[in-house]
């Protein structure tokens, strides 16, 4: 401050001849700014120019320009009045309204406007002081144009009269330094000093009045101030000179001193004034009055003009003035007057609640913000003074928050935890002041923070595996299943796209598709279930926040078999224009085993369950075929009518919802001479006699047993038929299929006792008795279904001496066929 008035003065001295503009305009170029936690004082003159430029804030802080706007800088007054902007192109601090100081400070010496700066993103905050400074404004100005004084000729040399002061509202220099008294003989102009230390004029009496020779006076009085250009105020005093009343009203005191609290009710006595006057009658008639009053203070005081009492007629407000001064006149009923002071000590009173005002424009703080990240710039302030106006402030203890100041009245709300907006996304801090009176008041304000996301929670998938079944053969298109991923986090962090993953086998990800949006699979190509009957995709989930986060999941998708491949017959092998003879002996009783039907079907389950039965026959009574096993065995014995050779064409359906057939022709031919074989033999003769109660009573009882037997054996087979076990008894002098009959595309399972590796296809074959099985006579190469048409073609036409390979084998296992 003082190198600024230093340099003022200089060009005071220097320009004295100049107008009050010249130096004005030196005043706005000297920015007097200390750094002290971020702040900054500017020291200009009043009633400047609305748009005039205060000062530089970009570069007196060492801000760039450009960040003025990025992190929408603006200037906010401590209160309501905003007298100056800023110019975020520019950096300047502007005047936005006209600055009259004595409307801000009134007599103030000092003159302090408080504002901050306030930067966001992240949140910033500088203290800006403006020091306003007095210019010779105004001029000095009587309350009263024309005071009148009545005083009587006896009046004794060198009395004195005070008279109203000229009021200035300008400061130091600027307000009112001298009065002047118009030329005249009977009186002089001389000053006075208040308690206070203010002066004030007084009229001294220096030659005796006659009223005989002048009854009245007519003076000039002027108020002049130390401005420069000089200002002035004149008022005019008119004197009545009376008749002798030798005696004045007196006042006990020449200056009461009294004190009244704030917001006293109306009719308070404050004071109760007695002068007295030793005259009788009229002249010894007192009357008060205030002498000069203003019309604020009229509105606050009054004075019983007969018994002196001073009451409360307003509102009394400390915040507006802590003291009062009146000037009291007590005059006689001959017109002579006396005065006194009475000075009126405003007592404080804790009748104002503090303030809180939020100075951030928005309350929003990120989920990942340190502990110490500034949220908001809380300014609190009581207009009451002492313990009255001591504030302090706090905020709820359960919150992730807490209050820092580094500024007097200035409070930084500040995280002090850790956020997350996944567990709370907004928060509404009570914010209180409480001042230090009694009893104390408190002010409230709910500030609301929001926590804003972050991407910091990927994609999660509502199961980690998922299973999807689908019947192969759909068309391209079919809707497989839909996945469902979530995520915690908010706007685009919550975006999910679901892609294949690249970790999934290129083949597997061709069989399907997905919507990225939806998370909706469907099938990209046709299913196959005799290709493929499970395979396992990927898929990843990823949001859209920067960088993104993804999650995995695993589609296990099992293939349903559909009834698409009709039964393929084994044996007996037949091609174009050959179909195999089987011999049977002439003698062959009832049941004897003729030869046996094996088909094979690619599907599994029930449609890969096989039925046989015969379409037509030479003899339609001759042969029967087991329905599940394929077996083919007579009827009855053969007769001498009965034809050399028979031709049965049997049907071979599957169990499919829409069955699927297949039909061989069987050659049969009977010979002589051929043995016959016990093994092949079914039936045997049941003898009348054994034909009674206990017999049927003991094979129910062994039904009964075996159904239960056989129950659980098949549990326990098919249980091991899935872990790749397969037990077969071992069936000795069981015809065997020679190695050129069997096609290549089936396998000689007899030595390994367990199915092929690859288990797509649950092969069913004949359910009958093991003595009426084949088995090959050695393995074959495995193939496809696919190659099964180039095996039929690639199977040579046996002669008929190759009938005759059907023999009995003896200790052979029994074989287990796969298609591969």
């Amino acid at each position: 401050m003082s190198t600024a008035h230093r340099l003022l003065k200089a060009c005071l001295i220097m320009d004295q001849r100049k107008n009050l503009k010249g130096w004005i305009h030196v005043l706005l170029f000297i920015p007097l700014f200390g750094v002290s936690f971020g702040e900054v004082r500017y020291s200009l003159p009043e009633e400047m120019q609305r748009g005039s430029v205060i000062g530089n804030i970009a570069r007196d802080l060492g801000l760039k320009v450009t960040d003025l706007d990025a992190r929408r800088a603006r200037v906010v007054a401590e209160g309501t009045r905003q007298l100056c902007e800023l110019d975020t192109a520019s950096g300047n601090l502007l005047i936005s309204q006209r600055i009259d100081r004595e409307e801000l400070c009134a007599q103030a010496s000092v003159c302090i406007l408080q504002y901050q700066l306030l930067l966001e993103d992240p949140l910033q905050a500088y203290s800006l002081v403006l020091d306003i400074t007095d210019i010779n404004d105004n001029s000095p100005v009587f309350a009263a144009g024309e005071i009148k004084l009545d005083l009587v000729e006896s009046t004794v040399l060198g009395r004195r009269f005070p008279l109203e002061s000229a009021h200035d509202p300008d400061l130091g220099t600027n307000s009112v330094r001298e009065y002047k008294l118009s030329p005249n003989e009977h009186f002089a102009l001389e000053m006075s000093t208040q308690m206070n230390g203010n002066g004030y004029p007084e009229l001294v009496l220096k030659k005796p009045l006659d009223r005989e020779a002048q009854a009245e006076h007519v003076l000039k009085i002027n108020g002049i101030d130390g401005g420069r250009p000089v200002r002035s105020g004149t008022a005019s005093i008119f004197i009545r000179v009376l008749d002798a009343n030798d005696n004045v009203p007196v006042f006990s005191q020449r200056v009461y001193k009294v004190s009244v609290p704030e917001n006293s009710p109306i009719g308070t006595l404050i004071a109760t004034l007695n002068a007295t006057d030793l005259d009788e009658g009229v002249y010894g008639e007192i009357a008060y009055s205030f002498s000069h009053l203003s019309d604020k203070m009229g509105g606050v005081f009054e004075i019983n003009p007969l018994s002196g009492e001073v009451r409360v007629a307003g509102s009394i407000d400390y915040e507006e003035a802590s003291t009062h001064e009146l000037d009291v006149q007590a005059k006689d009923g001959g017109g002579q007057a006396s005065h006194c002071k009475l000075v009126i000590d405003v007592i404080d009173v804790n009748d104002n609640k503090p303030v809180i005002e939020i100075k951030s424009a928005s309350a929003n703080v990120a989920e990942d913000s340190k502990p110490g990240t500034m949220v908001a710039l809380i300014n609190v302030y009581d207009l009451d003074t002492g313990s009255s106006g001591r504030v302090t402030c706090t905020i709820p203890e359960d919150v992730p928050f807490k209050l820092v100041s580094e500024v007097k009245n200035y409070f930084m709300l500040v995280t002090d935890g850790i956020l997350d907006r996944e567990f709370q996304s907004e928060y509404n801090i009570t914010v209180t002041a409480t001042d230090a009176g009694s009893p104390s008041l408190s002010g409230l304000n709910v500030l609301k923070i929001v926590v804003t996301d972050i991407n910091d929670n990927p994609p999660t998938f509502t199961q980690k595996e998922y299973d999807a079944n689908i019947l192969e053969n759909q068309p391209v298109g079919t809707f497989v299943i839909k996945l469902k991923a979530e995520d915690t986090d908010d706007a685009s962090n919550a975006k999910i796209l679901y892609q294949i993953s690249r970790d999934t086998n290129s083949e597997a990800s061709s069989f399907l598709t997905i919507n990225a949006e939806t998370g909706e699979l469907f099938t990209s190509r046709l299913f196959d279930y005799e290709q493929s009957v499970h395979f396992q995709i990927k898929v990843t989930a990823r949001d859209g926040g920067d960088p993104p986060l993804s999650s995995t999941c695993t589609i296990n998708v099992f293939i349903k078999d559909q009834n698409d491949n009709a039964p393929v017959v084994l044996y007996p092998v037949q091609t174009t224009g050959f179909i195999a003879e089987d011999m049977v002996p002439v003698e062959a009783p009832r049941g004897y085993l003729v030869t046996k039907v094996v088909a094979v079907d690619a599907d599994s389950g029930h449609n890969a369950w096989l039925s046989y039965r015969i379409l037509r026959a030479t003899r339609p009574n001759l042969f029967m075929v087991g329905l599940h096993t394929g077996e083919i065995r007579t009827v009855r014995a053969f007769m001498e009518d009965d034809e050399p050779k028979h031709t049965v064409l049997v049907l071979v359906t599957d169990n499919g919802h829409e069955t699927l057939s297949a039909t061989v022709t069987v050659s049969i031919a009977v010979g002589d001479g051929l043995p016959v074989l016990n093994e092949l033999f079914e039936f045997a003769e049941e003898s009348p006699d054994s034909e009674n109660i206990t017999l049927y009573l003991i094979i129910a009882l062994a039904a009964v047993s075996s159904l239960f037997i056989l129950l659980i054996s098949g549990v326990f087979y098919f249980k091991l038929c899935r872990r790749s076990y397969v037990y077969r008894s071992t069936t000795a002098n069981l015809p065997v299929f020679p190695g050129t009959y069997c096609p290549p595309s089936f396998t000689d399972l007899s030595r390994c006792g367990t199915l092929l590796k690859d288990e797509r296809y649950d092969s069913f074959l004949t359910t009958g008795s093991w003595r009426g099985d084949f088995r090959f006579v050695s393995n074959t190469d495995t193939d496809t279904l696919k190659k099964r048409s180039a095996a039929y073609q690639s199977t040579l036409r046996r002669t008929s001496t190759d009938r005759n390979t059907l023999k009995v084998r003896a200790g052979a296992p029994h074989p287990c066929y796969v298609m591969q």
